[in-house]
């Protein structure tokens, strides 16, 4: 239990693939606009991540090491053509959205990072734990950013929904506050950079915190025991 303990710590915060790691950036600044796209990667993304460590864990021993990584992209790239047929199938408006990122999440690091780092040296069960959690640290990494961008640029909280959950879900949108010109700043890439920025410093102040409220261990003295005197 406690190694699970641990792989849900090591997803979620010490090495969270965006905090972190600082891997899949690209569709992490690019998307994050607001709360509904960030979901909407997120969500593909951790779908992805999960069904391709557990089919990599289950063929590890039938694949010859020469050609595994040729092998985890192929199984990689057919489960993002299915995850981007649903998307287009039931979320055609959220398609649109996320646009050419979509088809990209074949390239993401975080998914061929822990194809070769995890799944290829543990069983299925840990495997598709290892993709919940790491996925769902991305996706937490994403929303957070997107809430920053959404609420300073346009004043809005989950603007958009209905087009992740249905039209019912045009009534979560929340206006936070009245903003009559968009702010470009947080709208645009370098918008992105800055709010990535902060949540990074944030993320190292708080360890820096834990770290220093750790008791220090005390330092043992090696005592010389003599028991036989010439």
């Amino acid at each position: 239990m406690s190694n699970y303990r641990e792989i849900a710590y090591q997803g979620l915060w010490k090495s969270n693939p965006g905090l972190a790691q600082l891997l899949g950036l690209c569709p992490l600044l690019a998307v994050t606009t607001t709360v509904t796209n960030a979901m909407g990667l997120g969500v593909a993304t951790m779908l992805v991540l999960i069904c391709s460590n557990v089919l990599i864990s289950l063929v590890r021993n039938l694949v010859p090491k020469e050609i595994r990584i040729p092998v985890f992209v192929m199984i990689i790239a057919a489960l993002v053509t299915t995850v981007q047929l649903l998307v287009n199938a039931y979320a055609y408006g959220l398609y649109l959205s996320l646009g050419i990122f979509l088809p990209l999440i074949v390239t993401n690091c975080v998914i061929i990072g822990r194809a070769e780092a995890f799944a290829s040296r543990n069983n299925p069960l840990k495997s598709a734990f290892d993709g919940l959690m790491m996925g769902l640290g991305f996706t937490l990494v994403l929303c957070v950013l997107g809430a920053i961008r959404e609420v300073i640029s346009q004043g809005t909280l989950f603007s958009g929904a209905d087009q992740l959950l249905g039209s019912w879900a045009s009534a979560l949108t929340l206006h936070v506050w009245q903003v009559n010109t968009p702010f470009l700043l947080a709208m645009l890439p370098p918008g992105a950079f800055l709010g990535m920025g902060l949540l990074i410093a944030l993320k190292n102040i708080i360890d820096k915190r834990i770290q220093q409220k750790q008791p220090t261990p005390s330092e043992t003295v090696t005592r010389a025991r003599i028991t036989k005197v010439n």
